[in-house]
């Protein structure tokens, strides 16, 4: 019997020939990521089981990245990039991307922004490899071909000082979708379309690897938003085969050698789901779960008090790109909020054009709020002067990932899932707006 993609990368880093789904196994880790909210509590667990003066295992195989509460006075915010700074020093630990100065994101050559897209853009999300993240999200880094979950911080902890971790082998749900896609669709469409059919637990501890003509025709920021919502369906992780634009992105951003693998032709599946993407029309995630689907023309008489474009899932150079196509020669009606997910992305809004003008100067012809420093900023709510958070019982709409009660800050507040495309339709109508209407 064959293997799966995810299959055969941890039988490799387990030593082992061949690894079947419900088995545990130890498998040794090619990267560990930790943020500023997590990193702290993963540092404090390491020193705490290996030593006060411990070294952790590889220096260079550890990702420090700020991202999460940055721009904001909150004292306790604050200290946490502190520690992350001082463990870095101490450790001496090649990759940390830091920030000192919050005034001017600019002045810091090192800061990046959001840690899911910094590690594809920054080199550090490469095929066949085993990479684990204090960060639900970080099944992001799927797009490219690896194994790449979110852990917690005990599970980090016992990383930074051994380089291993026990896990159980995920059986694979394969998802294909084939067919053409239409103009006005995205992967965020594709995504909760997926999700909203097997549910927020669909996939509880489950691989979901997407393949069919459609996912090959896609562009890597593309994937990206595939796997990067598995988590919202309960998946461990998502994974898309690599091809030649996987290794094109890759070989771009880094030297380091890596070894794609695929899955094999008798390879056994949890279960099958099949799509044809040319049927399928824009919809959102209605609240509080991200599993509450309807169209986009469905929920056309829900009025919005603002629109949010940003986040790992949503705040990648394209998805600003896909925006600005529909708000070009467009007002908003409601504040708009762009947030670019790094400080690549945000450079690309001053410099990339649409119809011969740059994708910030459309944002902010068409009354959108100037572009925020890149950061998570309000996709995880964060303390009250983070900007966009929701302090208010409002509705939004939002290209980010979650839409749970208080997610972005109000606990009553009420979030619409929604591509980018549908993000910027309704920013211009003040209404959950089908995106066909200006496509």
């Amino acid at each position: 019997m064959g293997m799966t993609l995810v299959e055969k990368i941890l039988a490799k880093a387990s030593g082992r020939s061949v690894v079947e789904p419900g088995e545990n196994i130890w498998v040794n880790v090619d990267l560990l990521m930790t943020h500023d909210v997590c990193g702290p509590g993963t540092i404090g667990v390491f020193k705490r089981e290996f030593g006060a003066d411990a070294k952790v295992w590889d220096p260079e195989k550890i990702v420090l990245i700020p991202d999460h509460y940055i721009f904001t006075a909150d004292a306790r915010a604050n200290r946490n990039v502190d520690i992350l700074r001082d463990f870095a020093k101490e450790q001496s630990i090649k990759y940390f991307y830091d920030i000192t100065d919050l005034s001017n994101f600019k002045a810091n050559p090192d800061y990046k922004g959001v840690c899911h897209v910094a590690l594809a853009q920054e080199g550090h999300t490469r095929p066949g490899e085993v990479l684990f993240g204090t960060d639900s999200h970080t099944c992001n880094a799927g797009a490219f071909g690896q194994f790449a979950t979110g852990i917690g911080n005990t599970d980090a902890g016992f990383i930074m000082g051994t380089g291993k971790l026990l896990i159980k082998v995920p059986a694979t749900m394969r998802f294909v979708l084939n067919g053409e896609m239409p103009p006005y669709l995205l992967a965020k469409d594709l995504i909760l379309q997926i999700i909203g059919d097997i549910s927020v637990s669909g996939a509880t501890y489950r691989t979901m690897e997407f393949t069919g003509e459609a996912v090959e025709r896609m562009t890597m920021e593309e994937r990206m938003t595939l796997c990067n919502m598995v988590i919202e369906a309960g998946g461990k992780n998502g994974t898309i085969a690599p091809d030649e634009t996987t290794f094109e992105y890759v070989r771009a951003r880094t030297d380091k050698p890596f070894e794609a693998v695929y899955t094999d032709s008798d390879a056994k599946f949890y279960s099958e789901h099949h799509y044809d993407v040319s049927k399928l029309e824009p919809v959102v995630a209605q609240p509080h779960s991200p599993d509450n689907r309807a169209t986009a023309r469905e929920c056309s008489n829900v009025k919005i008090n603002r629109a949010y474009i940003g986040s790992c899932t949503g705040g990648k150079t394209e998805d600003f790109f896909h925006a600005a196509q529909v708000l070009k020669g467009h007002k908003v009606k409601v504040p708009t909020y762009i947030v670019p997910a790094t400080q690549k992305v945000y450079e690309d809004l001053f410099k990339i054009k649409y119809q011969e003008q740059t994708l910030s100067e459309i944002f902010l012809e068409a009354g959108c709020i100037e572009p925020a420093a890149p950061s998570c900023a309000a996709c995880l709510g964060g303390p009250k002067d983070t900007f966009g958070r929701m302090n208010e019982p409002e509705i939004c709409v939002s290209t980010t990932n979650r839409n749970f009660p208080g997610r972005m800050g109000h606990k009553e507040a009420g979030i619409y899932l929604a591509s980018p495309f549908t993000a910027a339709a309704s920013a211009i109508t003040g209404y959950v707006t089908d995106p066909r209407e200006f496509l």
